[in-house]
């Protein structure tokens, strides 16, 4: 069934044309994931086919009786309200009834002899009963359980950011709409939340009690997540929508074959183009219907215009060299009233180590960066830095932009000049990674990072917010640095930028310390993944997320209890200590062996990275690559597993 139908539909924002006659229709069913640049109008299609903003020309049609609801990045709630008034402030019947209740059994609290409202609390209890509105409200509850949210009664004024954006996305999923619309729904989100709405969207059922969204709209840049929930993906391209049936994999594959086909499209008018511009000089003047047809077809081919649409993040800045010590912080403490958000917390970073940070909202993490950093001091402890170090330090909410100045004065004021790196491609071994090429300015730089030479006099308030970040992400890598701390650097970025930023990071040789919730970035950028839970950082563990997850549940299950003795029998004895025995010869070979077979592994992923940074948009190579480096990411784990058991004995 069809719910809505876009047509003919164009927008344009102050200079830029965000679409031109684009089309696309939307079925009961369907699980849409929408991508394309920062800046391209996302967010803006959204609120169209919401109803909240109107198009230039076209328009968004469907039957009359299509609900739907629509989550914005930054919900506006009423502060006035708690946490379980707003979730039930909704058009809908059901949500009307639940407030309805509500109201009146607290105003008959107020005055428990009121006949009349004795009587409405009677019947709204009878309507609950016939519409199944007690499941509801334990749904209700349930779902904010879920989104972390557990406080039910709080003030909505007194909420972060991060809380009124789970809030109003409980709203979003309680509500059952025929058309759900989703922008960035996983930010401000931890990874366990995150994977629990990934199951409720992509395997929730029509039940009585509670029944999923008709059909899903949204724009995510969490790759995992497109990959496990949406059924098809749409491509804002070239100011069209161009739709691709199954996940992001498929999408890569299919989009790199459709591309292959604009290009071969462009070189055959190219080809007929310049046959025909060749008649036409050689041809004598005649008027004669054959000659004023093909003079007209020359017309026709040179008016064609051919978008390649390959706009891409280019990120070739050179880093700086870091000696042998980066980082040393013991005993960190930061209080905030009566609770240590940083407890007492040792921190070593070695150069070339990469991190993950991970921990629920709230827990301290940004805190956390801003005292190694040195935005915040700390209440007690240390921090030495190496002094060969540069921090670049890419925080959450970008506050070093000044909306009132213009880009190309910002990132001058920045570095007029910088020195750019050789190119990806070329960067074959660590040695070669120091290499310099030559100073560009800040108009090129600019450039790279698609802002083009107009819109460098903007002003930066009036960006987008992907466009605010990639600007706040070439301010933080100009100044050369060799230690990176990237907090919640997923955030408002395109997925395109997104997988340069992972090629950049893959031939970054400082210390890499990455604060986020979005798996797939850190499985591909970081070694090591650390927990971050009330003040305190757990143990390291290997990365990808799944193996992480594996290893810490493994050491947080309870011990088997010793066996115990029957009531009035003697105890048991205790078992004595073992001597400590040590490694045969046989196992002193192996261990020999392991570590030439560790170091081999590791120089092998080093050339899969490698070449997978060399593969650039061959999507087909980058899916055979990614598959090797999976099985032997495994088998390097496998054979750290042995060599720690080993070394232990």
């Amino acid at each position: 069934m069809n719910l809505l139908t876009i047509e003919n539909l164009s927008k344009q924002f102050s200079e830029r044309l965000l679409f031109d006659g684009a089309h696309l229709r939307i079925n009961e069913g369907d699980r849409i994931g929408l991508i394309g640049v920062n800046g391209s109008g996302k967010s803006t299609l959204l609120r169209i086919v919401a109803g909240l903003e109107a198009p230039d020309s076209g328009g968004v049609y469907g039957p009359g009786n299509v609900r739907v609801e629509f989550l914005s990045q930054e919900p506006e709630l009423d502060d006035a309200l708690t946490v379980l008034e707003t979730i039930f402030y909704s058009d809908s019947e059901q949500m009307r009834l639940l407030r309805d209740y509500e109201e009146t059994s607290a105003d008959l609290e107020q005055e428990p002899h009121n006949e009349m409202l004795q009587k409405r609390l009677l019947e709204l209890s009878a309507e609950m009963d016939r519409t199944g509105g007690w499941a509801a409200e334990a749904n209700a509850k349930a779902i904010l359980t879920k989104l972390n949210t557990t406080n039910f009664h709080a003030q909505v004024s007194t909420l972060s950011g991060g809380q009124r954006k789970r809030v109003a996305l409980a709203r979003a999923l309680i509500d059952r709409a025929d058309l759900l619309i989703l922008d960035e729904p996983t930010n401000h989100i931890d990874a366990e939340t995150v994977a629990w709405l990934e199951e409720y969207l992509s395997t929730e059922r029509p039940t009585s009690e509670n029944r999923g969204p008709g059909a899903l709209l949204m724009v995510t840049h969490d790759r995992y997540f497109l990959d496990r929930v949406v059924n098809r993906i749409v491509e804002l391209d070239r100011r069209q929508l161009v739709s691709y049936a199954g996940n992001y994999s498929h999408y890569l594959e299919d989009r790199e074959a459709r591309h292959e086909r604009l290009a071969e499209e462009e070189q055959k008018r190219q080809k007929l183009l310049k046959r025909e511009l060749e008649w036409v000089r050689r041809a004598p003047s005649a008027r004669g219907t054959k000659q004023k047809a093909r003079k007209q077809r020359v017309e026709e081919l040179m008016q064609i215009s051919y978008d390649s649409g390959e706009q891409k993040v280019a990120i070739t800045l050179a880093g700086s060299r870091l000696g042998k010590q980066a980082l040393t912080a013991r005993g960190l403490v930061k209080r905030y009233g009566e609770q240590n958000v940083v407890d007492h917390v040792d921190f070593h970073l070695e150069p070339g180590d990469r991190i993950g940070l991970l921990g629920p909202n709230g827990a301290g993490k940004s805190t956390f960066l801003n005292l190694l950093a040195g935005k915040l001091a700390p209440d007690a402890g240390q921090i030495e830095w190496g002094e060969t170090v540069r921090l670049g330090y890419y925080d959450q909410r970008s506050i070093d932009l000044d909306d009132h100045m213009r880009l190309i004065e910002f990132i001058e004021q920045e570095a007029a000049l910088m020195r750019t790196a050789t190119a990806i491609h070329q960067w074959q071994g660590r040695g070669a990674r120091d290499r310099t090429g030559e100073e560009v300015d800040a108009a090129h730089m600019l450039e790279w990072f698609l802002f083009p030479r107009p819109m460098q006099y903007a002003r930066i308030g009036s960006l987008s917010g992907g466009e605010r970040r990639r600007l706040y992400l070439l301010r933080t890598l100009i100044h050369r640095p060799n230690v990176l701390f990237l907090d919640e650097p997923t955030n408002d970025l395109d997925v395109q930028t997104l997988g340069v930023l992972e090629e950049f990071l893959d031939h970054f040789s400082g210390c890499l310390v990455v604060v986020s919730h979005d798996r797939f970035f850190l499985d591909r950028t970081v070694d090591h993944l650390v927990s971050y839970e009330h003040g305190t950082l757990g143990p390291r563990y290997p990365s990808p997320y799944e193996t992480y997850m594996r290893l810490r549940s493994e050491a947080e299950a309870p011990e088997s209890a010793p066996p115990t003795s029957i009531v009035g029998e003697k105890p048991l004895p205790t078992a004595t200590k073992e001597r400590p025995r040590k490694r045969s010869w046989k196992e002193e070979r192996e261990l020999e062996g392991l570590e030439t077979h560790i170091t081999d592994l590791e120089m092998r992923k080093e050339n899969l990275l490698a070449d997978m940074a060399a593969s650039g948009s061959d999507y087909v190579r980058l899916q055979t690559l990614s598959d090797q480096l999976e099985t032997l990411a495994r088998e390097l784990e496998n054979a750290l597993e042995r060599w720690l058991e080993l070394a232990e004995i």
